[in-house]
C-alpha cells in the first residue's frame, strides 16, 4: 500500500507490509493487546499516580521507557528518519500523552473513552486524504456502531462535561489517528523493528516533554511506592510493550482495521472499573459492551472480506 501513484523504490519495510496486506489472526490478537492495556490507564491514573500531574505522568510514561529500550536496541535514526521520528514522536507521545492525561484528570473515564472511540472514523478520513484509500462503507458503519456502543457502556446521566477536557481528548484522538496513517505510509527503515521505531519516538517525545514538565509542574518532593508501581506499569506494559505491538500492527493491518481495535480500550476500562473499583454495571452498560464487542469483531470480518 503506497500513498503515491508514481513509481518509486520500495523500502524493505514497505515490501514487508505488501506481503501481509490482510494480516492474520495472530496479528490482530497481538495488536489488540495495545489498546487493551491502554484501557487500564484510567484505573492506574486514579489509583496509583500522583494527583493532578498530567505533564509528569506523560513524561514518566514516555522517557524512562524510551531510554531503557534505547540502551537495549543501541540504534539511532538515519537520514530522513530523524524528521519522521520527530513528527511521529510528537504526535504519538510529545503531544498525545499530555493531552490524554489532561483529559483524564478533567473528564469522567466514560466520557473520555467515548470521545476516543471516534478514532476509527478519523483514521478513515486521514486514509482518504493521505493514502488515497477509501474504507468500505460497511467498515465505517461498524466504527460508528462501535462509538454508539461505547457511549452506552460508559456515559451516565451524571457525566460532567468539561469543555477543555473534551477539546483535549478530541485533539489527542486526532493526533493519534494521524500518526497511524503516517506510520502506515512511511513504513520503517531497513533493518529496524517495530521496537526500534517505538524507542526512537518515545525518546524524542520524552525529551520534548521533560523541559515543559519542569517548567510547568516541577518534580514532586516524594514518590510513594504506589506511585512508583503505577509509573512502572504504564511505562513498561502500557507503553514499551504496547507501542511495540501497536507499531507492528500498523505495518501489517489496514489503518481502519487497526483503529477498530481501539474499541478494546473503553471495553477494558469498563471491566477494570467494575472489577477493581467495584463500580456497578447497569443493563444499558452491558448492552453497550455487547454492541461495542460486536462492532469490533464484525468490523474486522468486513475489512478482511473486502481485502
Amino acid at each position: 500500500m503506497t500513498a503515491s501513484t508514481t513509481a518509486s523504490p520500495v523500502a524493505p519495510s514497505a515490501a514487508h507490509a505488501h506481503t501481509h496486506p490482510t494480516g492474520t489472526a495472530r496479528d490482530l490478537l497481538l495488536s489488540v493487546i495495545a489498546p487493551a492495556s491502554w484501557g487500564t490507564t484510567y484505573v492506574v491514573t486514579s489509583e496509583l499516580l500522583p494527583d493532578h500531574r498530567p505533564m509528569l505522568a506523560a513524561t514518566m510514561r514516555a522517557l524512562p521507557a524510551g531510554l531503557i529500550l534505547l540502551a537495549f536496541v543501541r540504534r539511532l535514526p538515519k537520514g530522513s528518519w530523524w524528521w519522521k521520528t520527530a513528527v511521529l514522536g510528537t504526535l504519538n507521545f510529545g503531544a498525545f500523552f499530555p493531552l490524554l492525561f489532561f483529559a483524564a484528570y478533567r473528564l469522567p473515564g466514560g466520557l473520555a473513552s467515548t470521545l476516543g472511540s471516534v478514532q476509527p472514523l478519523l483514521v478513515a478520513g486521514f486514509s482518504i486524504l493521505i493514502l488515497r484509500q477509501r474504507p468500505h462503507s460497511a467498515v465505517l458503519g461498524a466504527a460508528a456502531v462501535g462509538t454508539v456502543g461505547v457511549a452506552l457502556m460508559t456515559l451516565t446521566g451524571k457525566a460532567r462535561l468539561d469543555p477543555l477536557g473534551v477539546l483535549a481528548m478530541l485533539v489527542a484522538t486526532a493526533l493519534m489517528a494521524l500518526a497511524v496513517v503516517l506510520g502506515r505510509k512511511w513504513g520503517r527503515p531497513e533493518g529496524a523493528t517495530p521496537m526500534v521505531l517505538a524507542t526512537w519516538q518515545l525518546v524524542f517525545g520524552g525529551l520534548l516533554l521533560l523541559p515543559m514538565t519542569l517548567a510547568s509542574e516541577g518534580l514532586p518532593d516524594t514518590l510513594s511506592a504506589k506511585n512508583v508501581a503505577g509509573f512502572a506499569y504504564i511505562g513498561i506494559v502500557g507503553t514499551a510493550v504496547a507501542y511495540t505491538l501497536w507499531f507492528r500492527g500498523i505495518e501489517r493491518l489496514a489503518p481502519t482495521s487497526l483503529s477498530l481495535l481501539s474499541l478494546a480500550n473503553p471495553m477494558v476500562a469498563t471491566v477494570a472499573g467494575f472489577v477493581v473499583l467495584h463500580q456497578s454495571l447497569t443493563a444499558p452498560q452491558a448492552a453497550g459492551f455487547a454492541v461495542a464487542l460486536g462492532a469490533l469483531v464484525s468490523g474486522q470480518v468486513l475489512a478482511s472480506r473486502r481485502r
